[in-house]
């Protein structure tokens, strides 16, 4: 019942959880949090600006200078070695061996956002250092998000907790349906993806089509199912972690997909980057370019590969044409407003899902032109054609839309607490069983590279 202890076991159990991967890589995270620790202390007991200042360039260099120095450093050589061959010159830049630590772009940009917080005079910093390291390791979501602001994490780990029965229930059916999600969509859906991207030259465009939209649920399945996994561990604890994924494959629009998808990063950028640079309040121009600097940058966040920057890129470029609009009131689930045409939501949506799809392909593929030789296969041979096998998967992966719409007015698939009791143990055990079934070829998520 003692906050100081509660947040030792957490702090305790975090780094635990860390260090099996890799313990070498503890003292990084270590380091990062003791900077942002003092930086934000600093920061509470100064008003004088140049001061100020003094200390917010220290937490970004520092923490974006280790971000910079394991995730991108190989990459802008390698980047500038083929620019200088490509020019005829000599080139005998050498390249450093080093490890991607896991997680290393979501810690980081969760202390970042702490000081950024008391920087801007929105958030007082915190005096109780063991709680403090806990928020920033807090192993459900240390690796792959969400990516949480102090203003929602921060303050539970500043107050006592006690079990709560009924969120621990909750957060164990949430933890299911990620499992069911990663093990039983994701995972098939990848073994299959694999194969068809692997040999897209010799398929047919109607198979490279199947093999986008495995892909597609793939991501989904895998990444939104940590995400329910770790917000449904939190609740054991009677933490509660920001929702990531809000049925992201029912937009009508490539505006509210990105309100949908990823929600912790895309309001992270959208409030550390997009309006830092001005927004929407300069021109339409100004507008565009910092749209474009916001997706390509996110592009950048996951991954040292130009095939990630172009993805960024695409992605803002349809974006772009609907930012000028006026945002409208979007309703808390897709298609829950009672005046749109549900014909017309239907053809949106599904325009929505065959362009992020497009988009996907260049998020799977190892050079941006293997990408648009996918793409333009895709389109010219036999694009029309009945693909061969793949009938079952195709059946099992409707089964996730199906149950989300369903399920869309509630915060996940399996949350049924009016439901009768036999009824829901009895969804339960099946779930269970099918995820035992399908428990045969471990996969890794994919997030984590990130």
């Amino acid at each position: 019942k003692n906050l100081m202890v509660q947040n030792a076991l957490l702090l305790c159990a975090s780094y635990t959880f860390y260090g099996w991967w890799d313990w070498r890589f503890l003292s990084l995270i270590a380091f990062s949090s003791l900077i942002d620790f003092l930086v934000g202390y600093q920061l509470g007991k100064t008003n004088r600006a140049s001061s100020r200042r003094l200390l917010l360039f220290v937490t970004l260099s520092t923490n974006l200078g280790l971000l910079a120095v394991f995730k991108y450093f190989n990459f802008f050589i390698e980047s500038f070695e083929t620019l200088l061959v490509s020019i005829g010159l000599p080139s005998n830049t050498g390249t450093l061996d080093l490890i991607l630590p896991v997680g290393i772009s979501f810690y980081t940009f969760q202390t970042l956002s702490y000081t950024i917080d008391i920087y801007r005079g929105t958030l007082k910093p915190s005096r109780d250092w063991v709680g403090f390291f806990a928020f920033v390791s807090f192993f459900p979501q240390l690796v792959a998000g969400p990516i949480e602001r102090a203003s929602n994490l921060l303050c539970q780990f500043e107050k006592p907790r006690s079990f709560d029965f009924h969120l621990a229930k909750d957060g164990l059916a949430q933890i299911l349906w990620g499992l069911f999600k990663k093990v039983v969509i994701a995972d098939t859906c990848g073994r299959n993806a694999d194969v068809i991207f692997q040999g897209y030259a010799e398929l047919d465009g109607s198979m490279l089509l199947l093999g986008a939209i495995f892909f597609s649920f793939q991501i989904y399945g895998d990444f939104s199912g940590y995400s329910d996994i770790a917000i449904g561990t939190a609740k054991l604890f009677n933490i509660k972690l920001s929702r990531n994924f809000s049925l992201p494959y029912f937009s009508r629009s490539m505006g509210e997909f990105w309100a949908r998808w990823h929600i912790s990063l895309s309001s992270w950028f959208r409030d550390y980057l997009y309006i830092p640079l001005g927004g929407s309040y300069h021109g339409r121009l100004r507008q565009s370019a910092n749209v474009l600097i916001t997706f390509t940058v996110s592009g950048l966040w996951h991954g040292a590969n130009w095939t990630f920057v172009f993805w960024g890129l695409l992605n803002g470029l349809l974006y772009l044409p609907g930012s000028f609009r006026k945002a409208s009131n979007r309703s808390r689930v897709p298609a829950g407003d009672v005046h749109s045409s549900p014909i017309s939501n239907v053809i949106r949506a599904g325009v929505t899902f065959g362009l992020v799809s497009i988009c996907w392909i260049f998020f799977r593929s190892d050079t941006i032109t293997a990408a648009f030789g996918y793409i333009f296969r895709m389109i010219t041979e036999n694009p029309f054609s009945v693909p061969t096998g793949y009938k079952s998967d195709l059946l099992l992966i409707l089964v996730l839309p199906l149950i989300e719409w369903f399920q869309r007015f509630k915060k996940h698939g399996l949350q049924m607490d009016e439901k009768p009791v036999y009824f829901r143990w009895a969804v339960y055990y099946t779930f269970v069983v099918v995820i035992l079934k399908n428990y045969s070829d471990q996969r890794v998520f994919i997030y984590f590279q990130f």
